[in-house]
């Protein structure tokens, strides 16, 4: 039986994800130590260069991005993107001015944006809708398999030599990596090599199941909608707490008298929970309602966030590395699911171009908060506490979400046949 084309797709954004956010974002942290030391930077700093970046740049190249991917596809997006992830990187190996990091930090965002979750999350919906979440959690198994080995593999490369080389080798991989990935295997739609999603005939899609006959919204119709922002409001929580944990995770424990390498490992083991966490949310998410399983994973970060209290107890870090970690397997891909669940297809790529460009400065600004709370107080004790409430009340907020208000038109008989 020939395989279908789709899952190369997968395997694609699987590279997308594990480099563009899995090394990049997860792996990022562990030069912090070296830039603390060599370059004078403080623990706000390091992480607001980054929230400039979104705050200067994501607003408008998301925004940006999501039209782009709507009439020129996914495809053409990325390859724009994969250069503004690599080049900055390897020019990171030369800064000695906090100016010159901001500057590298904005480009890394325009790269973050147009070849991260926003283009991948509608690459994957476009060649799969029948098995769309397991599709979607293989491909955003990438993200963990990039976030476990990133901060070994960065440890390694900073020990063997030095944090500007390692800089250099990390983005010169990622460009010789990705462009011919995207350039030879990646297609946008699979109308494009003649195909159809799921490698089915048209006949047999259209027996999908009732939940993929969602109403077609306008973005502007969409942002009016009270699910649209109970999910944009929950994820921006949420994901702020995610990030200001992971941004901090390694910074926290060296403080707490864990070595570097102590640190990386308990950052890699928290990244190797989240593959079981993002198989296991796959295949419920195509058995259940999604945006309660969200819900349900959500509630437990803010569960496992206090456990760093007890950070002097060895087993008690890797009891949080392992739930926290595990949780975090419904973080990203969820989001892409939930939304078509509620508006469809039709304008996806503007709709997850917004939702992620809001959430993205939640996600730096958490990290910049926390370590704002770090350089006044000197310990983390009130910013944990904060990020355990905010993924409560991001759980609390997904969990309302009504996806079945937007089942159909307004005043119909029946289910509208599938436009997917």
């Amino acid at each position: 039986m020939r395989l279908f084309y789709g899952w190369w797709i997968v395997l694609a954004a699987f590279l997308n994800l594990f480099f563009s956010v899995g090394i990049i974002y997860y792996g990022f942290p562990v030069f912090y130590p070296s830039m603390v030391s060599s370059l004078g930077f403080t623990r706000a700093q390091l992480t607001q260069g980054f929230l400039a970046g979104f705050v200067g740049a994501g607003l408008v190249f998301g925004l940006l991005a999501g039209i782009l991917i709507d009439s020129l596809g996914s495809r053409q997006v990325i390859r724009i993107g994969i250069w503004c992830v690599g080049l900055p990187l390897i020019l990171m190996g030369s800064m000695t001015h906090l100016w010159q990091y901001y500057v590298l930090c904005i480009a890394e965002v325009i790269g973050y944006v147009l070849t991260g979750p926003i283009p991948n999350q509608v690459l994957v919906s476009n060649w799969f809708h029948l098995k769309r979440g397991r599709a979607m959690g293989i491909a955003y198994l990438g993200l963990g398999v990039g976030g476990a080995v990133s901060p070994l593999l960065i440890n390694g490369l900073i020990q063997s030599f030095g944090w500007r080389n390692a800089f250099r080798i990390i983005g010169a991989v990622i460009l010789l990596v990705l462009f011919p990935v995207a350039q030879w295997i990646t297609r946008s739609n699979p109308h494009d090599l003649d195909l159809h999603p799921d490698g089915l005939p048209p006949a047999d899609a259209a027996n999908e199941p009732a939940w993929s006959a969602r109403e077609p919204m306008s973005v502007a119709r969409a942002m009016r909608s009270r699910n649209f922002w109970l999910i944009v409001t929950g994820c921006t929580f949420t994901i702020g707490a995610i990030g200001a944990v992971t941004q901090h995770l390694i910074l926290f424990l060296t403080g707490e008298g864990y070595s570097l390498s102590g640190a990386s490992r308990v950052a890699s083991g928290l990244l190797v929970s989240s593959l079981a966490g993002r198989v296991i949310v796959g295949y419920f998410a195509d058995r259940y309602s999604r945006k309660n399983v969200m819900a349900l994973f959500y509630f437990a970060l803010a569960l496992a966030i206090p456990l760093l209290f007890a950070a002097p107890r060895h087993g008690v870090v890797w009891g949080f590395a392992i739930v926290f970690g595990f949780a975090m397997g419904a973080d990203y891909m969820l989001i892409p699911l939930v939304t078509a669940d509620c508006f469809g297809l039709a304008a996806l790529g503007k709709l997850l171009a917004v939702i992620i460009t809001i959430y993205s400065v939640g996600q730096w600004f958490a990290p910049w908060l926390a370590g704002k709370i770090f350089d006044t107080r000197h310990n983390y004790d009130l910013a944990w506490l904060m990020m355990s409430a905010a993924a409560a009340t991001g759980a609390a907020l997904i969990y309302v979400v009504s996806p079945e208000r937007q089942a159909r038109p307004r005043g119909a008989g029946n289910p509208a046949s599938p436009r997917d």
